[in-house]
């Protein structure tokens, strides 16, 4: 009954049978219990938030549990944006999954929280020659906690009939024609139930990380506000990005509701043909293809910056994957299922299917261009590149996105709102430094502009 209150509304759980065959050694590594007797199933659970490659990973789950001869059975379940706090409650209440999906922008706080187990002594020569180590991305203290995958580039995902029918040739290139053009596309849209602009607010984070973000890097600023010259949080530079989202919603030109819209409920208004513009990730092809197959013709492109020079760059962002959950009590068997999620086969397949772009360099090399309609818009170009990793500090009080986001509704002094996050923050930074060992040096020499192009072909 305890699991079952853990999988929210949310949440999504896809379990399969019993096909595979055989006995299993359980015992792990690591010497802690948990094996099954022989001729039983290992059962072991990996638990991702990824919604956009559901489907290709379900079927990789179900092909491993039926051919691998280890005895192993592995329970997929895909949440939703709660997967956070689905986790760390897991982790309260020993229901903790085996293994499980990290991001850039969580490794770090679910290594400091103790939910990883390093991967370093699973790892052969091989292994290590092929997946590229990225210190403070994939490994912490000298230790290997995930593999790469794929990494995503960040795009303005635009709807080519609704901006056809509003007699507009090309997408938004500065911030003023962003605004610009939501306003034509939702007079041209109006007949039908069309918005020119709109964001999954439901989740200010979520929202804000996939647009107001990569308008900052593309603009020369840190995309979490933080400032690798003089390793300081200074959020002045995201005023204009917010003021224009603010722009739009009060002149009529954002979808209605945005501050209830998840990104799966957006995705469906978008192929319906509902929404003209949105910022987001370069899973979005592989979304249309078939999870919701878009009834539109759309395109992607570089997104927007505040006035048109591209001082930065849009963030690469990848570098792990999958990892060891600690509480693992088959820590064995949960290696074995990512090992096949690593072969070259499963990675070269992924990529070749649309829902991510490889990191691993002989993937990269050898995989083909995805056929998948829309793709050509979110390959590398000589503006993405990966940002240093900045650090991660707990402010006191109403963090930056939904601070914004309150300002987006609400209006206000946004100068003061600026203050008030860069005083908040940086007391959050000193105090991880001063108590938490945690490491800010400024870099006088940092030029954004040059980050860009490196994983461009």
């Amino acid at each position: 009954m305890r699991k079952q209150l853990l999988l929210t509304a949310s949440s999504v759980v896809l379990a399969f049978g019993l096909t595979a065959c055989g006995n299993s050694d359980t015992t792990d590594k690591s010497g802690e219990p948990g094996g099954s007797a022989p001729g039983e199933k290992t059962k072991i659970s990996y638990w991702t938030g990824d919604r956009h490659d559901a489907e290709f990973v379900k079927e990789k789950v179900a092909e491993f549990n039926e051919t691998n001869t280890d005895g192993i059975e592995v329970e997929l379940v895909v949440k939703g944006d709660d997967f956070d706090t689905a986790l760390d409650l897991s982790f309260q209440t020993s229901d903790a999954p085996d293994i499980i999906r990290v991001k850039e922008n969580t490794i770090g706080t679910f290594y400091k929280k103790e939910y990883l187990a390093p991967i370093d002594e699973y790892l052969s020569e091989e292994l290590k020659a092929k997946f590229p180590e990225m210190v403070d991305l994939n490994t912490f203290d000298g230790k290997r906690y995930s593999l790469p995958n794929y990494g995503t580039t960040m795009r303005l995902i635009y709807n080519k009939d609704l901006f056809a029918k509003a007699g507009i040739q090309n997408p938004p290139t500065t911030l003023k024609e962003l605004v610009d053009t939501a306003k034509k596309l939702t007079e041209a849209g109006k007949a039908d139930g069309a918005y020119g602009f709109a964001q999954n607010f439901k989740n200010p984070p979520s929202a804000l990380g996939r647009s107001s973000r990569v308008i900052a890097e593309m603009s020369g600023y840190g995309g979490f506000g933080y400032d690798f010259k003089t390793a300081r949080f200074d959020f002045s530079g995201f005023k204009p990005i917010i003021e224009s989202f603010k722009q739009i919603k009060d002149n009529g030109s954002m979808l209605p509701g945005v501050e209830s819209l998840d990104i799966d409920p957006l995705r469906a208004q978008f192929a319906e043909g509902k929404i003209g513009m949105y910022l987001s990730f370069s899973s979005e092809p592989g979304v249309y293809s078939t999870q919701f197959p878009a009834k539109i013709d759309w395109a992607a492109a570089p997104a927007p910056t505040i006035d048109g020079n591209v001082k930065g760059a849009s963030g690469f962002l990848g570098g792990q994957w999958l990892a060891l959950s600690s509480k693992s009590e088959h820590k064995d068997a949960a290696w074995k299922f990512m090992e096949f999620m690593y072969s070259d086969q499963m990675l070269t397949a992924y990529q070749e299917k649309g829902y991510g772009i490889s990191m691993v360099p002989s993937i990269s090399a050898a995989a083909k261009t995805p056929e998948v309609n829309g793709i050509e818009g979110f390959l590398p170009n000589k503006y993405d590149g990966v940002w240093p990793v900045y650090p991660t500090v707990a402010p006191e009080g109403m963090k930056s996105d939904d601070a914004f986001f309150k300002y987006m509704l609400n209006g206000g002094d946004l100068d003061a709102i600026i203050t008030d996050l860069n005083k908040r923050y940086n007391a959050a930074l000193d105090d991880a430094m001063k108590n938490d060992g945690l490491k800010a040096e400024p870099d006088a020499g940092f030029d954004p502009a040059k980050l860009g192009g490196k994983f461009a072909k």
